[in-house]
């Protein structure tokens, strides 16, 4: 999601150029996050419906990265099986105390090669954007021996500051605590993310030591190390809400907050209208085409594609599902897993749609359930139809005709087929197949007793009701 980039040492023309080197990406993913006060691991918690370390390892792929190293700790097994599912040639390195972020990297070298640009990761900081990135490997691959991710802070109070010489190479960093006064007044901060050219890698964090009150081995210290052996060390800088490092629920929401103003603004910049932009929510792989528009409180979960000219009106939640050309749903619309709508189709208020396809021109407008069903190109589904699809051990699959019309308040019993064209009468329950052109019945007989209700009322009057 496009947001106003600066990196020190790139033109945005270069940004699109393809970086001439190997990279390797360590993605640092040990820590337990006891602050989320969580049995999942902090790394799997989600933003946009897809794990942070999810997206890490999606923009890693995306620049190119020949290889991935996740750091992980002992008994994580659930975020290595995870890791697997999203990042390709992807070696596990096991930290096995919490010694530090140098000691964590210190766990992948055997992983890492002798050659190309070692980019340095965290799993918990699923913000960074691929533009910033492809800075911070080219400057390092180009440039510099070392290139550290910074950030102007609106308030550095916390942050390890970087200091700058006069030629604006990057000297070492200082955390806040050990900076001295006219240190602190610096508002360049370390936003974690460093690449390295990888000859150098190992000797660097060999010379890290734990002279320090938590006596752990601290990742950015090789800038220092690096200063005192000559070697280069530049700043890119990125945006502060990039960097955004989540250690509890409370940034999980900041960052969750980010992303969706990213997501709205890239979405209307490509052409489609949002009628509120703060009340709608999108998932990490939205799909949205030109001239869609999007109510107020709408929401997509994964897996969501929606073509051109596609109205979704307000309170309606889609997951799982392709919206085709023209079609209009909502509002109060819901749309599940393996729903597939039309082009120029309806579906209307209080509406449910699970493993269907809809066809095209099809209309479904008032207070339905489809499943497990086909509903034919021109059919119309009456209000309160449903597709008794479940028979409480398997699913069962309901075909509907094309241009069929279902009468209000219909249960089409699976599995059934209703050919093209038939009618099926208001309040029946279709239990067998019907012929195309046909008209079907399937209801009580109605009987009337001329009479009964004065009869029925005179008698409880004089009884003096209650």
């Amino acid at each position: 999601m496009y947001v106003e980039h600066s990196a020190v040492r790139d033109s945005p023309d270069r940004l699109t150029d393809p970086i001439m080197t190997e990279i390797t990406a360590i993605v640092l993913a040990a820590g337990k996050g006891s602050r989320m006060k969580s049995a999942k691991p902090k790394v799997l918690h989600e933003i946009a419906h897809l794990a942070m370390l999810g997206h890490v390892l999606d923009v890693a792929g995306k620049l190119g990265a020949h290889r991935t190293v996740l750091v992980a700790a002992p008994a994580m097994t659930g975020v290595e099986a995870y890791a697997r599912t999203r990042a390709h040639n992807l070696d596990v390195a096991i930290q096995t105390q919490p010694l530090g972020t140098a000691d964590a990297v210190k766990a992948a070298l055997p992983f890492v090669p002798g050659k190309g640009v070692v980019l340095i990761l965290f799993g918990d900081t699923p913000l960074l954007r691929e533009e910033t990135l492809q800075a911070l490997v080219r400057t390092c691959a180009e440039e510099a021996d070392i290139a550290v991710l910074g950030f102007e802070a609106a308030d550095p109070t916390g942050y390890g500051r970087l200091v700058l010489d006069w030629e604006e190479r990057l000297t070492h960093i200082v955390e806040h605590k050990d900076a001295r006064e006219d240190e602190r007044g610096i508002r360049l901060c370390n936003g974690g993310a460093m690449a390295v050219k990888a000859e150098h890698l190992a000797a660097l964090i060999g010379e890290v030591g734990n002279d320090n009150a938590a006596g752990e081995f601290y990742l950015p210290d090789i800038v220092a190390i690096a200063h005192k052996h000559d070697l280069k060390a530049l700043v890119v800088r990125g945006l502060e809400e990039e960097v955004l490092g989540v250690n509890s629920r409370i940034d999980l929401a900041e960052a969750e907050a980010v992303f969706q103003r990213r997501a709205r603004n890239k979405a209307m910049e490509e052409g489609v209208t949002l009628l509120d932009p703060q009340s709608v929510y999108f998932a990490t792989d939205t799909r949205l085409g030109r001239d869609v528009v999007i109510g107020q409180n709408v929401v997509f979960g994964p897996g969501v594609t929606i073509a051109d000219n596609v109205t979704i009106r307000p309170f309606s939640h889609i997951e799982g599902a392709s919206v085709a050309a023209g079609a209009i749903v909502g509002p109060f619309a819901r749309l599940r897993p393996g729903a597939e709508i039309g082009a120029d189709a309806h579906i209307g208020n209080f509406v449910e749609i699970k493993k269907a396809v809809v066809e095209t021109g099809a209309k479904i407008n008032h207070l339905s359930y489809i499943g497990d069903a086909r509903v034919g190109a021109g059919a119309n589904i009456g209000a309160g139809t449903i597709t008794c699809n479940y028979d409480g051990f398997n699913k069962h699959l309901t075909d509907i005709g094309a241009g069929a019309f279902i009468g209000s308040n219909s249960a089409l019993v699976a599995p059934v087929k209703i050919g093209d064209g038939a009618y099926i009468g208001s309040g029946s329950v279709i239990t067998r197949d019907v012929t195309p052109d046909a008209l079907a019945v399937a209801r009580g007989k109605q009987i009337e007793r001329a009479g009964w209700a004065s009869a029925f009322r005179a008698k409880n009057e004089k009884k003096g009701g209650e």
